[in-house]
């Protein structure tokens, strides 16, 4: 089993930058994703990004790319990510996930879930 729990959020002015946290403990290993998802208010759960533990490769869907910037720590079992020029649409809870294979990750089914981080973007 993977516990994970996030960190990082809060509130924060528009245009700035944010780091969120993601420590993974338990039986996860380099063979994981690794994956960042959020829920706005009145919205489904979308994901946002993941990377592959082990070769550190990153996947983005096309709505970040550019603004995101997911990376990992092996040596600290954790997975960042960095959100630049906020925007209050960005406001949600934002949640990591884990899974042995990729495509949970991807859509949305992964083993493991953390319990969420708040990030509130004020204009």
């Amino acid at each position: 089993q993977v516990q994970l729990v996030e960190s990082g959020g809060g509130v924060v002015q528009a245009g700035t930058s944010l780091r969120l946290s993601c420590a993974a403990s338990g039986r996860i290993s380099s063979d994981y994703t690794v994956g960042w998802f959020r829920q706005g208010p009145g919205m489904e759960r979308e994901f946002l990004a993941g990377i592959l533990l082990g070769v550190g490769t990153p996947y983005y869907v096309d709505s970040v790319k550019g603004r995101f910037t997911i990376s990992r720590d092996n040596a600290k079992n954790t997975v960042y990510l960095e959100i630049h020029t906020l925007k209050p649409d960005d406001t949600a809870v934002y949640y990591c996930a884990a899974d042995r294979r990729f495509a949970p990750v991807l859509n949305g089914t992964p083993g493991s879930w953390g319990q969420g981080t708040q990030v509130t973007v004020s204009s």
